[in-house]
Formats: C-alpha cells, structure tokens, sequence
C-alpha cells in the first residue's frame, strides 16, 4: 500500500484546512471522513468570518471539500477502526482500506451531549445551542433555559446575563452539583431554579416555546442552552499512547503535535475553545507545522536532493 505523507481522520473543518494548505503545499495527502463532523449540526453559523449572512454548517463542509480537492488532497469517504504506529509510520485501519503514512493528523473532533428530553432535537441550531459565546447574541431579550446541574450550568446562566434578563436553570431531576461558591452565585444574581423532572417539551416546528414538568407546571422559554458536556473522540490518541489531559482533551504543543513525534492534533478534540473557524486556523497551523517537519527531514535524508535530480532530469529531457 502507498505511503502518503500525512493522512488526515476527519473531515470536519479542521481536517479540511490542513487538507487544502498540505495539498497547496505538494504534499501527497489524504483525508479520511466518516460523515460525522458536528459542523453538519449547524443549520445556521452566524460568527464565522467571511459571511455575514450566515452559512450552513454544511455548506461550510461541502465548500471545503472542494478546495481541499482542488489544491490535490485526496479525499475518501471511510470509518477508520484502528490506529497504529510502527517503524516510524502510522497505519489507519478503516472498514475499506488501510492508510499509511508518515505524520498523522487527528482532526476527530467531539459530541455534545443533547439533553435527554423528548423531541427536543428538532430545536437543534435554531432555539436549542450548545454554546453562549457562538450564540449567545441570537438571544437577547428573550426567555432562556439553561439545562444542567454542575458548575457550568451556573456559569452559563451567569453569561448569559449579558444579553438577557430572563435565565434560569433547569435541572431536569437532578440535584444540584455546584460548589459553594456557584450556590452563592445562583443566589446573589436571583437567578431561578427549576429541579422537577421535565415531562415534554412544546415546541412549534423549530422554535421552542416552553418546558413542561411533570408536575403540569409550565417553564416558559424561547431558548435552551444545555450543559450535559462533550465526549472527546481521543481514542486514536490514546491508542498510540499520547497524553490526555484531565478533561479528555488531546495534549498538543504550540505547533499542535502530540507528545508521540508525528502524531499532530487540531480542532476541538485539542484544549482550543471549541469554534468552527477556530478548528479552521488550528488545522493551518497543523499543516504548516507538518509540512515545515517533512522538509527538514528531506534535507537530512537528502530526498530534497532526489527530487532535484528527478527534476533536472524531465527538464533536460523536455529541452531535447
């Protein structure tokens, strides 16, 4: 089987970044993407640079793929399985070929939890976010829910302050989970507290109207932000032995690689503040620190020098 360069799991939008500047770069690369990049969740990205209109999520995605094409990536629709390093290279197994290659990008991203409510998925990107700071502006003035019952659901009503007056926690059953210091917080802002069980959520169409408890009591809201956390897709990491940090995340350096030596990391299953465009600049970043390595090597084992050669060679043989 070929040995590429760099082969890329996921095709998400950092995967997709580091496609298009290695394959600008001449570099025989290969993109590897199961179909589950979280920016497909996205009906409507409103803080992504570029476009002030807003775009898709996956028309994000599909323009990426083409770039990444168009600049000589080659791109393969597969579920890597396994991961393994030997001899320098790594191999990634997937359910229809197996890929080798000498540096590794894992672009593999993570799952937010949704909540666990009845019919709520369809709110999903219009009155239902994972995230104060991506959507935080969408609403102000409005009636908003926080789902959770740790630490970071208090810090989320807490934010959300900046742009609306009406937040409140909802707790879905479960007991509180926050420290002193958040109790106190909860108390000093006046932010109210709902801790029945939610029995159904009214909805019309994609815009959420209200959550019901099962005590028939009505929580009337226009949006929910949820809190359940991320499920960071490390597993290739861990499996090759690299350092994870206490929350899940893949522990890179400033040029993104792994503490494995050509094993790199970038988007939101790194420590980076989890924001589509700044998975994009993490996947550059990855690939121009890849691509810087793989030229220092040619000059020490003088493949720079071959290529020369091969090159002096079709020019001589294209001037007779």
């Amino acid at each position: 089987m070929p040995v590429r360069d760099v082969v890329i799991i996921g095709g998400g939008l950092a995967g997709l970044s580091a496609a298009i500047y290695l394959g600008r770069a001449q570099r025989d690369v290969l993109l590897v993407d199961s179909g589950h990049s979280m920016a497909r969740w996205e009906p409507e990205v409103q803080n992504y640079l570029g476009f002030p209109e807003g775009v898709a999520g996956e028309e994000l995605i599909r323009k990426g793929r083409t770039q990444a094409h168009d600049s000589g990536a080659i791109l393969v629709d597969d579920e890597i399985l396994e991961v393994v390093g030997f001899r320098g290279r790594f191999e990634a197994r997937g359910r229809k070929e197996t890929y080798v290659a000498d540096k590794l990008l894992l672009a593999t991203g993570i799952f937010h939890v949704p909540p666990d409510l009845p019919d709520v998925e369809h709110c999903l990107g219009h009155s239902m976010f994972f995230c104060k700071d991506c959507d935080g502006t969408r609403v102000r003035g409005k009636r908003v829910l926080v789902f959770g019952w740790c630490n970071d659901a208090v810090e989320y009503a807490l934010g959300l302050l900046h742009y609306t007056a009406s937040v409140a926690v909802a707790t879905n059953g479960r007991k509180g989970q926050w420290d002193a210091q958040h109790a106190a917080w909860l108390n000093e802002y006046s932010i109210p507290l709902y801790c029945g069980k939610i029995a159904s959520v009214n909805r019309d169409e994609c815009e959420l109207r209200a959550l019901i408890l099962e005590t028939g009591e009505r929580l009337e809201a226009d949006a929910l932000f949820t809190t359940r956390g991320d499920i960071f897709h490390n597993a290739f990491a861990k499996a090759l032995g690299a350092e994870i940090d206490t929350s899940g995340e893949i522990v890179v350096d400033a040029c993104l690689q792994t503490t494995v030596p050509g094993l790199y990391a970038a988007g939101c299953v790194t420590p980076a503040n989890c924001q589509m465009i700044i998975a994009a600049g993490q996947g550059a970043i990855a690939a121009q620190a890849i691509n810087r390595s793989l030229f220092e090597e040619s000059l020490r084992n003088h493949n720079l020098r071959r290529l020369r050669e091969r090159q002096e060679l079709v020019a001589r043989t294209a001037r007779s």
